[in-house]
């Protein structure tokens, strides 16, 4: 942790290791020496002269027993076993099992007392947490009593910001510096009366921010941003101290802290431990604490131990006497070791050391240890402790609590509030909030924006100056329907922003800081200007483009009505976010509601023609309203719009006589007049001028509902349960597992001898050194690096993050790497790994005194410290896919196969082989996922080193042993292992050969052995006056001798250099290096030469059956595919129901079709995500590792999701075309289905092509509407071809896909169809002079009137012409000018297909960077 307070606690950290007689393993002082210790003090003093009674409540359990849902493992379905459905039917009338996660525990945890509670993963200490900070949803259920002072859990339901917890994850908003997420916490926690001393709620705020800050350190970083692993932000181990201190400004009474030293270095969690000590004593909080990997300076600071295992009790007590109860069982606990991990490791057989003479009567398992624990006297005593509830004293407490926080309440609020500051103050807060976080999140601000106006400046430019007459009319619909569909597009990034704020909010409603009210009323309020902004940029290019009525008043009611709907659409949005518990319902939920809303918005089916089954869709639809308002607010200020072109009949040359003329084909006009006012147009839509306001108020109306609706939805989340890990087993294995499971049980005994062994593991080790050393790949080559040094260049200039680094790996030999956080050893890792792809690298890295072979990437194992897995492979196929991919090609399949077996019984993996490695929580626990990391690198068979970074951070005690064990295991057998590594315990310390210490900036401290129980180590720095007492773990001593407290003002990497040790490595290097470049090379490999292990066709394949498999199993991805296809076909089908054969339906013809286009939005929004999270487990190990190349990869992606696509077409053509009432002749159909089919095609390549440049999914999400919408708009619909302005007309159009696809449609479904006018749709007129019509009209039917149909030629008075005799003439209008414009263009759009596809290949290897290598 990069701490610039350490000189400030220089003193404390010696200070605890002396005044604790640690000799026994207890300290027999607890009087803290915490440096701020006397500002707590201060706090307490000034709040008692203030008449501020103190808060002191303590929590009291009996017989808490809790079950949950949920077996050990769950079947997980594939694409076809979910249909399989009298198998379901028949396995969902088995009731769900149901787990004990606790078993009737007990305790009592007074006021100024600590408990640390322990158990391994899944030992149900998170599960007793969360019932004692009272979180009690998400249970099945729950028995006995748990008492908070003396109020039972109902009562202290108002008090929930009292009692509060601290989960494991760090839940913020990343784009907020840790000063303004602090200033938010602190802000709504001020007292209401101020206590003495305090001139205003500012200043006392502040104070408490800034003590808080100080008190763990983390002062320098407040104004850097939280971060999160997508945002650079502060490191780690400082967000983890964030969200401890956020937890303190809650000023709770009751704390419940779940493993929240994660991810801190051993020295600053033995602060933040007595921090926690120094407040438990002074306040009289009752703090309850689980820890992983504890050591003994940690532990001894606790009053009470309570120890879990698989949920039952087996020790509660005092801390005192929890080791002597073990002991006096039978079990060992070695000098120096961690009592902590001791305690937690007596139930596992690989742990647990037996005294002789005890080892047929020790406790075996839970059941034994509790029935000894019962029969102690320290069980009878602390059951005693649980009448503290009905005590006097409790009950005087408890009052004086109530009086407390009533106190400090804002006297705004109802009593029964659990809220402190009042309902304005709230919302004051989170506006506040809400504006930083815009502000904090720029980049996605400005696309925003920035597409907005390239949206405007398209559209305006494709609606250009529309005229004032018929011709306009479509032009200007179209530019008002625009207006709608992008604002009401941008505003769906709100379901996805629904989803990514829930967690905070509901962790912060758990802290009592707001009522969900004031957060939904915050995001209104911070919506304003951006709308207003986004509005005013679109309206005002859009408006004065297009050339709509030039009137102030049009243009302000324009811009309000657009404003009003944006605001509606966004509250929408929101709501369809907030109501929905998973993201992937919200947005097929939002999908559906887009197209719905659009089709029955009144421009692309008009009121009068929708069918009375979705008819009432338009009444309750926001944009139906908004539409209607604009066009009324467009057309009805217009006196006379005049007819022209086709709507004019006849017209040309010789026909001027408007007496014998008339419009067709516009709604509203009247039969015989050449011109249809404003009022005609809109009444014949239903619509009307007087509308314009009533819509208005309907639809702040509908915002106001959309924002109830959010409020009361927002105020029932929950936070996600803890029903622990549970496995899933695919379900073509389900079988084996079980046939393994049944064996598994056979083999209790056996397992029992094991652990009962004499000497506890050693025994196991040595005997599994043999089997695991026959078939383990052994290791010649020795790794060298010499003077390394790494700069990167920074805003600031260059910057050296590793300086002059030495050293080396041997066969045979495991190496630690250790520093404190930020010391560069990550970085030193991936620069000797080959994985950096900037910066700059000076030095040498040698393998046998030779450069890196090519190979070297492969034949180098690397396991990086996050865990990144395909998560619906299984563990064997995860270890068989690297296997098979990074073995040498001369190796034979079936080799390769079996080596795959050594790997599993070494990493203990066969009880999970066959189940999914899945995601965390649902899935394998993050222990199970370290090891099938580093079997994924084992099986490749690493033949010159295994680097591993960090593997045991975020593991228990037991965890971290197991997985060191197994590296040890490793390098006995002759590899050559380096490990970083964050806070070893003295056991996993001893483990290690050499050690590598780094001080901040990469300079090295120390390089070389570290000796038997670090006896070298220690004599090197006792030799330079930093001696390490007995009872210390070394490894801790080290960190902080370098970075820490006990550092003296020394500079060790100057004490290093001057050293005799450091001239003798630099000569024994020299030597080594030299040694091995006169022997011959120990990397064997017959393909050094070639980049991969594999050829091409061969990785291809491999990788496709992998990308088969997981869509496979993913079936909610197949689902939402299919169920997106069938819903939008059938909607658009009984929308469009039979069309008939009049003029107004041709129009219904071509918006049916383009209808289609849209189900390729939601599909591509689902798509992404998919394509990125691959791209990025590819990028992150296996394109590094040389796995296998970019092709394959992509290979395996387009070939995976074919399959799904062609179901797909399949589906919406069958619930679409017949239904539309689309010709029937099977030549058609045939072609129709075929242009679908490539359409499913086209829009994946468009999707999967953006996600492959795109640097994360959110930036994808915001392009494709850009994309899409240009597409779209130029693809000859809303503009027809002869419409669309020149400089569009002659390049764009014919570049679209769309254009090709939407004309290839209406050819195979429109060519050649009849039309029948119907009696209001014919263009009625008399002849001058009494001529018959058919002599009138006889020029204008042979030139411009062609395509028009004369229906009476011998009438003297009355001609009735229809403006089209068969669909081709309609088409021709379209620019479709012949039949085989259909197949041409379908041949067109296979063109578009394989260059779609051509792209995501040509954008990938764009974005696959070569790595640095070293620079002499």
């Amino acid at each position: 942790m990069e701490d610039d307070t350490d000189s400030v606690y220089s003193a404390d950290i010696g200070a605890t290791r002396s005044t604790s007689d640690v000799s026994n393993g207890y300290a027999t002082d607890k009087s803290n020496d915490w440096a701020l210790k006397h500002k707590v003090e201060e706090i307490r003093a000034r709040d008692e002269r203030s008449g501020v009674p103190r808060r002191e409540l303590g929590v009291t359990w009996r017989d808490l027993t809790v079950k949950a849902v949920g077996a050990d493992a769950a079947i997980h379905e594939n694409f076809f076993s979910q249909y399989n459905i009298p198998k379901l039917i028949k396995e969902s009338q088995n009731k769900p099992p149901l787990r004990t996660i606790l078993d009737n525990t007990f305790g009592c945890v007074k006021p100024g007392e600590m408990l640390l509670v322990l158990g391994r993963p899944g030992a149900g200490c998170t599960t007793l947490l969360s019932l004692l900070a009272n979180r009690r949803s998400g249970y099945a259920s729950i028995t006995g009593h748990v008492n908070y002072g003396c109020m039972d859990h109902k009562e202290a339901g108002q008090y929930r910001g009292q009692i509060v917890m601290n989960t494991e994850e760090e839940l913020f908003f990343p784009t907020l510096t840790v000063r303004q997420t602090m200033d938010f916490a602190t802000k709504l926690k001020v007292p209401f009366r101020l206590p003495e001393g305090a001139h205003s709620p500012e200043q006392l705020r502040h104070e408490t921010r800034d003590f808080l800050l100080e008190s763990m350190g983390i002062t320098h970083t407040h104004d850097t941003k939280v971060g999160s692993e997508y945002v650079r932000g502060v490191s780690g181990g400082e967000r983890k101290r964030v969200s401890i201190i956020e937890c303190l400004a809650t000023n709770g009474s009751v704390y419940c802290w779940d493993n929240s030293t994660r991810g801190l270095d051993a020295s600053t969690a033995l602060e933040y431990t007595k921090a926690i000590r120094a407040m438990t004593d002074v306040l009289g909080l009752a703090s309850i604490v689980t820890l992983y990997q504890a050591g003994n300076g940690i532990y001894n600071l606790f009053d009470k131990v309570l120890v879990l295992d698989g949920g039952k009790q087996i020790f509660y007590g005092t801390l005192e006497e929890a080791r002597p109860f073990a002991e006096s069982l039978g079990f060992i606990c070695r000098d120096g070791a961690n009592v902590a991990d001791f305690l937690t490791g007596l139930t596992v057989p690989t742990e647990r050391m037996i005294k002789p003479g005890y080892e047929h009567s020790f406790p075996r398992n839970a059941d034994m240890f509790r029935t000894e624990y019962e029969k102690t006297e320290i069980c009878a005593r602390m059951k005693a402790e649980l009448d503290y509830p009905t005590s006097a004293v409790a009950k005087e407490k408890t009052q004086l609590f109530r009086d407390s926080v009533a106190l400090e309440k804002s006297k705004h609020l109802p009593s029964s509030s659990p809220h402190t500051a009042s309902f304005p103050a709230q919302v004051a807060a989170c506006i506040t909030r809400q504006y930083q976080i815009v502000w904090g999140d720029k980049p996605t601000f400005l696309v925003k924006q920035i597409s907005t106006l390239i949206q405007a400046l398209i559209a305006g430019s494709l609606f250009y100056n529309a005229p004032d007459n018929t011709g306009g009319l479509f032009v200007k619909s179209g530019a008002l329907f625009f207006s709608l569909l992008h604002n009401s597009l941008m505003a769906m990034s709100e379901v996805t922003d629904s989803f990514s704020g829930r967690h905070v909010l509901t962790k912060h409603k758990s802290f009592s800081y707001f009522h969900p009210a004031a957060f939904c009323i915050a995001q209104v309020v911070a919506d304003l200007p951006v709308i207003l902004l986004q509005i005013t940029i679109f309206g005002l290019v859009v408006y004065f483009m297009v050339g709509l009525t030039m009137s102030a008043a049009a243009f302000f009611t324009y811009w309000i009505v657009l404003f009003a709907i944006t605001m509606c659409m966004t509250a929408m949005f929101r709501a369809c976010g907030a109501a929905f518990p998973s993201f992937d319902a919200a947005s097929k939920m939002s999908g559906f509601l887009v197209t719905a809303l659009i089709m029955y918005t009144g421009y692309l089916i008009q009121e009068p023609q929708m069918h009375p089954w979705f008819g009432w869709i338009f009444w309750i639809n926001p944009l139906a309203y908004g539409f209607d308002a604009l066009a009324s607010n467009e057309f009805g200020r217009q006196a006379e719009i005049a007819c022209v072109g086709m709507n004019l009949i006849p017209n040309g040359p010789g026909y001027n006589d408007t007496n014998s003329q008339s419009c067709a084909g516009v709604s509203g006009a009247v039969q015989g007049k050449t011109f249809v006012t404003g009022q005609q147009y809109l009444h014949s839509l239903s619509y009307g001028a007087n509308h314009v306001w009533r819509n208005f108020g309907i639809i702040w109306a509908l915002w106001a509902l959309f924002l109830a609706i959010t409020v009361v939805a927002t105020t029932r989340w929950r936070p996600a349960s803890e029903a622990g890990p549970s496995l899933l087993v695919p379900r073509e294995k389900a079988k084996l597992v079980r046939f393994l499971k049944a064996d598994e049980e056979s083999q209790v005994i056996p397992d029992e001898k094991r652990g009962g062994s004499s000497s506890g593991d050693d025994t196991i080790v040595g005997s599994e050194k043999e089997e695991a050393g026959n078939g383990l790949a052994r290791n010649t080559s020795v790794f060298t690096w010499k003077n390394l040094t790494y700069t990167v260049n920074t805003p600031t200039g260059e910057r050296r993050l590793l300086d002059n680094i030495q050293g080396w790996v041997k066969p045979g030999m495991l190496g630690a790497l250790m520093g404190a956080s930020g010391a560069g050893k990550t970085t030193l890792l991936d620069v000797l790994a080959q994985r950096k792809t900037d910066g700059t690298i000076r030095g040498s890295i040698l393998v046998d005194g030779r450069p890196l072979p090519v190979s070297f990437q492969r034949s180098a194992g690397y396991c990086e410290q996050l865990d990144v897995h395909e998560p619906f492979a299984t563990v064997r196929e995860a270890l068989e896919f690297s296997a098979l991919l990074r073995q040498s090609r001369d190796t034979p399949r079936e080799e390769k196969l079996k080596y795959v077996e050594t790997i599993i019984d070494l990493l203990e993996l066969h009880d999970i082989a066959d189940t999914l490695i899945g995601r965390v929580g649902a899935g394998l626990t993050v222990e199970q996922r370290k090891r099938v990391t580093i079997g994924v690198e084992l099986v490749s068979k690493p033949s010159i080193l295994i680097f591993l970074d960090e593997p045991t951070s975020g593991l228990d005690g037991q965890s971290a042993f197991n997985t060191v064990r197994f590296l040890r295991k490793l390098a006995d057998v002759g590899q050559a292992v380096l490990v970083t590594i964050h806070q070893p315990s003295a056991q996993l310390f001893a483990q290690f050969d050499t050690l590598l210490l780094l001080a901040k900036g990469g300079k090295t401290v120390y390089f070389g052995d570290i000796g038997q129980n670090a006896r070298t180590v220690r004599d090197y720095f006792g030799r330079y006056g930093a001696p390490c007492p007995t009872e210390t773990n070394p490894a801790e001593h080290m960190i902080d001798v370098v970075s820490g407290g006990l550092s003296q003002g020394k500079d060790w990497n100057r004490v290093w250099l001057e050293s005799p040790e450091h001239a003798a490595v630099e000569k024994e290097l020299d030597n080594i290096i030299a040694d091995a470049a006169a022997k011959p090379t120990g990397v064997v490999d017959n393909y050094q030469g070639h980049e991969f292990a594999m050829p091409l066709w061969e990785q291809t394949k491999i990788v496709t059956r992998r990308m088969n498999v997981a869509l496979f199993r993913n079936t909610d991805y197949g689902n939402n595919k299919i169920v997106l296809h069938i819903s939008t076909a059938l909607f658009n089908g009984f929308s469009f129901w039979m069309i008939g054969d009049s003029i107004g339906e041709l129009q219904m013809r071509l918006f049916t079709v383009f209808q289609f286009i849209f189900v390729a939005p939601g599909v591509i929004a689902q798509l992404q995500p998919l394509f990125i999270e691959r791209r990025d487990l590819f990028e992150a190990r296996e394109k590094k590792s040389k796995m296998y190349s970019w092709i394959a990869f992509v290979t395996g992606l387009v070939v995976s999701e074919l399959p799904y696509l062609c179901i797909c077409a399949v589906m919406y053509f069958v619930c679409w075309y017949y239904t539309v009432g689309f010709p029937s002749d099977s030549n058609r159909a045939g072609a129709t289905f075929f242009v679908m089919l490539m359409y499913e095609f086209v829009y994946t390549g468009i999707g999967q092509f953006i996600a492959a440049y795109a640097p994360n999914a959110i930036f994808a999400a915001l392009t494709n509407p850009l994309l899409i919408g240009i597409l779209v708009s130029f693809c000859g619909v809303l503009v027809p071809y002869a419409q669309i302005q020149a400089f569009w007309r002659y390049w764009i159009y014919w570049l679209n896909p769309f254009h090709y696809l939407m004309s290839s449609l209406l050819v195979f479904t429109s060519w050649g169809t009849a039309v029948n006018c119907r009696d209001r749709e014919f263009a009625l007129f008399d002849p001058p002079n009494g001529t018959t019509c058919a002599a009138y009209l006889g020029d204008y039917l042979q030139g411009m009137g062609a395509s028009t149909n004369l229906v009476n030629p011998e009438a003297t008075a009355g001609c009735q012409v229809c403006q089209y005799r068969d669909g081709s003439d309609w088409l021709r209008g379209l620019n479709i000018k012949e039949y085989y414009y259909g197949w041409r263009d379908a041949a067109i759009v296979v063109i578009f297909v394989l260059s779609s596809y051509g792209l995501v290949y040509g954008l990938m290897k764009l974005r696959t960077k070569m790595s640095k290598k070293a620079e002499e």
